[in-house]
C-alpha cells in the first residue's frame, strides 16, 4: 500500500513512547515522566536538533494548556462555587428534603444514585461522595441499605453515570475531542457520552440492586448504631501514588470527614449559620440547582425545537464557568456582606485554581505528548513552519490493512485500551490516547469519530475514575460507606462490565 508521507524514525519513537505509557499505567505507575521522555524523543526523531527536541518539552505542554485552559477554567470556577455554597451551608440544604423520603432501602438505593448522580454532574463527584455520605447514607443505612449497596449506588452514579460523559462540565468530552481531531466537536462528544453512560449506568444499576434485593432488610435505627461502631476501611481520599491525579484533592468534596448520622447532627451543622443567613442559604440551596437547571435546557432545547440557536464549540462550558461565577459572587455577598465580598469572591476563585491544577495538573505533558501525534498541534510543539505530521493517523494509514473493518471489533478494541489506560486509577490520563485513536481509526471503519471517542471515553472512565480499580476514588465512596474497598470493587465488577459491553455494542450499532 502507498504511504505518503513514508513512515519514518520519528513514527515509530511516537508508537514505542504509546506503548511504554501503556504499559506504565498496566504496571499502576505515574505517566507524566514518561510523556515528557516519550515527547523529547519524538522531536528529537522528527528534527534531529537536542536543542529543538529539549525546547519540544515545554512547548508540549504549552500547546495542551492552550487547548485545555477552558477546562482548568470552569473546574476552578465550579469549585468557587461550592465553596461560596458551603460557607452558607446551602450544599446541605439542598439534600435535606430527600432524607424524609428513605421509607425502606428499596427506595433509598435509588434516591442515592440519583441524587448522586444530578450532585456529580454539575460539581463532579467531588463533592457529592462525602456530602451524600455525610448527608444520606447514613439515613439510607437505618432504612435497611446495606452499606455496601450504599457505595455500590454512590460510585456507579457519581464516578461511573455522571463522570464518564461529564455532560454539563465538559472536561472529559473536551479532551476527547481535541485528542480526536478539530472535526469533532465537544458538544457532539457529550451527547454520545451521555447516551452511553445513561445506558452502562442503567444495566449496572438494575444488576446491583437485583444482586444486593435479598440483604436489604427492614427500617430499624439499631442498623445505624451499628454501621457507625464499624472503624473505617479506607484512609478517604488517599491513594498510593498511582495515576497522574491527586486524588486527595479530588476526593475532598465538602470536607466533612464524618457522616451526619443523627438528625440532631443534621440540625446543629445548619445551626451554625447565622440567624441572618438563614434565609439566603435557604435561597441559594434553592437557587443554584434552578440556575443550572435553566442552562442545561438551553443546551439541549435546541436538539428537540427546531429554530432555537444551538450552542457552538465552547458556548456551552462557557455558560455553565459564566452562571457559576455569577452564582459564585451572589452567594459571597449574601453571606458575607458588600465588602468582605470581594476579598471573599477573590479568595474562592484563587482556591479554585489550587484545586483545578492540583486535580488535573499533570494532564498536561501527558496530553502535549498525544497532541504531538496530531496533525493540528504538532507543528506548534515542534516548532516546524510547513506540513505538520500526523504521526498516529499516518501510522494507522500504514496498518490499514491489518485493522478489522469491522466497526463492532474496533469499538471493542477501543474500549479495551481505554479500560487499559484506566488501570492507573484516574480515568482522565487515557483521554487523549483514545481520543487519538478515534480519529484515526474511525475514518477507516466507517464509525462516527465521536461515538469512537466516547466508546473510549467509557471505558477509562468508568475503570479508572472510581467503579472498578481498588485504588482510585472508589477508596473515598468505601472509605465513608465503612466497606472494603476491594469488596466494593468485586461487586462492581460484573455489572458494569456488563454495561460496557452493551453500550458498546449499541454505540456500532447506531453510529456505526
Amino acid at each position: 500500500m502507498d504511504v505518503s508521507p513514508a513512515i519514518g524514525p520519528a513514527h515509530w519513537v511516537y508508537l514505542i513512547g504509546v506503548a511504554i505509557i501503556v504499559l506504565t499505567m498496566i504496571l499502576r505507575a505515574n505517566v507524566v515522566v514518561p510523556s515528557i521522555l516519550a515527547t523529547f524523543f519524538v522531536a528529537l526523531a522528527w528534527s534531529g536538533n537536542p536543542i529543538a527536541a529539549l525546547g519540544s518539552i515545554f512547548s508540549a505542554s504549552f500547546v495542551a494548556a492552550k487547548e485545555l485552559f477552558n477546562i482548568f477554567l470552569i473546574i476552578a470556577l465550579m469549585t468557587a462555587l461550592l465553596n461560596s455554597l458551603k460557607a452558607l451551608r446551602s450544599d446541605i440544604r439542598m439534600v435535606e428534603p430527600f432524607r424524609a423520603v428513605m421509607k425502606n432501602g428499596h427506595v433509598a438505593f435509588f434516591i442515592l444514585a440519583a441524587i448522586t448522580y444530578v450532585i456529580s454532574l454539575f460539581f463532579w463527584p467531588t463533592p457529592a461522595v462525602p456530602l451524600v455520605a455525610a448527608v444520606l447514607l447514613p439515613a439510607a443505612i437505618a432504612a435497611g441499605l446495606p452499606p455496601l449497596a450504599g457505595a455500590m449506588a454512590i460510585a456507579i452514579a457519581g464516578q461511573g453515570m455522571a463522570l464518564s460523559s461529564d455532560y454539563v462540565i465538559g472536561v472529559a468530552p473536551g479532551i476527547s475531542a481535541k485528542a480526536a481531531g478539530g472535526a469533532v466537536s465537544a458538544a457532539l462528544v457529550a451527547d454520545r457520552a451521555l447516551v452511553l453512560s445513561l445506558i452502562v449506568g442503567g444495566i449496572a444499576l438494575l444488576l446491583s440492586y437485583f444482586t444486593m434485593r435479598r440483604h436489604i432488610v427492614p427500617a430499624d435505627n439499631g442498623l445505624l448504631d451499628r454501621w457507625l461502631s464499624q472503624p473505617l476501611q479506607a484512609h478517604v481520599g488517599r491513594i498510593d501514588g498511582a495515576g497522574p491525579y491527586d486524588k486527595a484533592e479530588i476526593a475532598r468534596g465538602t470536607g466533612r470527614d464524618h457522616p451526619l448520622a443523627t438528625d440532631s447532627d443534621f440540625d446543629r451543622e445548619l445551626d451554625a449559620v447565622e440567624r441572618r443567613r438563614v434565609v439566603w442559604s435557604k435561597l441559594f440551596a434553592v437557587l443554584t440547582p434552578l440556575a443550572f437547571l435553566v442552562v442545561v435546557f438551553i443546551m439541549v432545547a435546541p436538539k428537540f425545537v427546531p429554530g432555537l440557536p444551538e450552542l457552538k464549540g465552547g458556548d456551552a462550558a462557557m455558560l455553565v464557568g459564566g452562571m457559576a461565577a455569577m452564582l459564585m459572587i451572589l452567594a459571597a455577598l449574601a453571606g458575607e456582606g458588600a465588602r468582605r465580598m470581594l476579598d471573599t469572591s477573590a479568595d474562592h476563585i484563587t482556591e479554585g485554581f489550587v484545586f483545578a491544577f492540583k486535580a488535573m495538573g499533570s494532564v498536561l505533558p501527558i496530553a502535549g505528548f498525544f497532541f504531538i501525534g496530531s496533525g493540528e498541534t504538532a507543528g506548534a510543539i515542534l516548532g516546524f513552519q510547513g506540513q505538520a505530521p500526523n504521526l498516529l493517523f499516518e501510522l494507522v494509514q500504514a496498518g490499514q490493512d491489518y485493522i478489522p473493518h469491522s466497526g463492532l471489533l474496533v469499538a471493542f478494541g477501543v474500549l479495551i485500551v481505554g479500560m487499559v489506560t484506566g488501570i492507573d486509577g484516574s480515568g482522565f490520563s487515557g483521554l487523549p490516547l483514545t481520543g487519538s485513536l478515534a480519529g484515526a481509526l474511525a475514518p477507516a471503519t466507517g464509525l462516527e469519530t465521536a461515538a469512537l471517542a466516547a466508546v473510549g471515553q467509557m471505558g477509562a472512565i468508568w475503570t479508572g475514575g472510581g467503579t472498578l480499580i481498588a485504588w482510585s476514588s472508589l477508596i473515598a465512596v468505601a472509605g465513608f460507606a465503612r466497606v472494603p474497598v476491594l469488596e466494593a470493587a468485586r461487586a462492581l465488577l460484573l455489572p458494569v462490565l456488563a454495561g460496557l459491553v452493551v453500550a458498546t455494542g449499541v454505540a456500532a450499532a447506531l453510529w456505526g
